[in-house]
């Protein structure tokens, strides 16, 4: 799967249901692994004291779906 097509699925919250945000890029490895992926959040989960970003590590994905990817993660 390319990150072109993750880019386009929606990362939800298995815990709440929620859109946590869509991905921006993925993290790697000093061996060039993937470790993770770079979420930028929900406009509505922004707060003025919080990061715009989130990394989502590889163990936390539950499902890789035709339009979203589910993630269990407490944010």
């Amino acid at each position: 799967m390319r990150l072109s097509e993750l880019q386009n699925k929606d990362v939800v919250s298995v815990s709440d249901g929620k859109k946590i945000g869509n991905i921006i890029d993925i993290s790697l490895d000093s061996n060039g692994n993937t470790t993770g992926l770079i979420v930028e959040k929900y406009k509505f989960i922004i707060s003025m004291f919080s990061n715009k970003e989130i990394i989502i590590k590889w163990n936390q994905i539950e499902k890789i779906g035709e339009d979203v990817i589910l993630v269990n993660i407490a944010y």
